[in-house]
């Protein structure tokens, strides 16, 4: 897997032996960035359940300014380290392995106010809502944020979420992508 553009443009990621953790294809990678380009500089971006930090790392070359990398398997966030070392960005970023469904709590942390936000949950778990939820009640979000969300057909994004609205759907494959903006809600 390779980063498409920007700074580390061609950089081949390592990625993780076995099934467990599915990365984000480049095709899907390129057309999710290309939507979302205007969101991308100078930003604060959080990938969860980042898996091998390809969504922050490729936002990070196109220039955000940090990003914070989620994700509960310890092996998933030493290989995000490794990937960060790999593309000398371990200054522009935070790596923290918490369990996102574990409450609201487990966002903070250094430059936690997310101007864009990249979910990838297990599909077909139940982690979909919830996570969304957790996000909400964090207090993360920054006014206008943009949040992309993989997830599968089978497990629509909740319509009833305070503050979030949905201004594209894309599907690719086996692979829906609903792109929202934030606006400040009570929760």
């Amino acid at each position: 897997m390779r980063i498409i553009a920007g700074r580390f443009k061609g950089r081949r990621l390592y990625t993780p032996a076995g099934r467990q953790t599915r990365p984000t294809p480049g095709k899907v990678r390129e057309a999710i960035f290309n939507i979302c380009a205007s969101a991308v500089p100078s930003a604060c971006v959080a990938d969860l359940f980042s898996g091998t930090g390809a969504m922050g790392i490729e936002a990070l070359s196109r220039g955000a300014r940090h990003a914070v990398f989620i994700d509960s398997d310890t092996k998933a966030c030493r290989l995000i380290k490794n990937n960060l070392a790999l593309c000398r960005a371990e200054d522009r970023a935070a790596v923290l392995c918490r369990d996102l469904l574990r409450g609201p709590g487990t966002l903070s942390g250094p430059n936690s106010i997310f101007n864009l936000v990249f979910m990838d949950p297990p599909y077909n778990r139940g982690a979909l809502a919830p996570a969304l939820e957790n996000l909400l009640k964090s207090g993360t979000l920054a006014p206008g944020a943009v949040m992309v969300i993989e997830h599968a057909p089978t497990e629509p994004v909740p319509k009833s979420l305070p503050g979030l609205d949905v201004f594209d759907v894309r599907r690719y494959g086996k692979t829906l992508v609903t792109f929202m903006s934030y606006m400040v809600a009570n929760i």
